[in-house]
């Protein structure tokens, strides 16, 4: 049985795809790149406000996903553990390559957590309703990414 996502967490979910959603905007539209640039700095805009975001937002999942290995008895919390950190570990080796290998590198950072959440979903380390939240919002940020890729 998969549980209602809490409304909580669903408006905090959807609402870390904001600098996503906000870097694709500023790469399709001129005025919103220039609005950006003119209100909040070049950070702010374009491949660079998903390329740190991301790389955030990565790393926190790294440590969501370590809570959940702590869930996991003592013969396999080492692999859960392991599993936990290659978020992290993946977005310090893999980027500062330039902006389109680091998109690609965060594409694949986000769909490597999207599986590694889902083996913790089949142990029961993961809320009911983790799944149904994490594919759609997995799905956005990969998604939005990928337009810096095809402008």
């Amino acid at each position: 049985m998969i549980s209602k996502i809490p409304t909580g967490a669903l408006i905090l979910g959807l609402s870390g795809v904001i600098p996503f959603g906000w870097g694709a905007v500023t790469l399709v539209s001129e005025e919103a790149f220039n609005f950006g640039i003119e209100n909040f700095g070049a950070r702010f805009v374009g491949p660079l406000i998903q390329l740190s975001y991301g790389i955030i937002i990565l790393c926190f999942m790294s440590g969501v996903l370590w809570g959940f290995a702590t869930k996991m008895d003592k013969k396999n919390a080492s692999m859960g553990y392991i599993l936990s950190v290659i978020p992290a570990l993946w977005v310090f080796f893999a980027m500062g390559r330039g902006p389109t290998s680091d998109t690609i590198s965060l594409i694949v950072g986000f769909i490597a957590v999207l599986l590694i959440d889902r083996h913790f979903y089949l142990l029961k380390l993961t809320p009911l309703w983790w799944m149904k939240l994490r594919i759609p919002l997995t799905l956005l940020v990969t998604s939005l990414l990928g337009i810096g890729l095809i402008i």
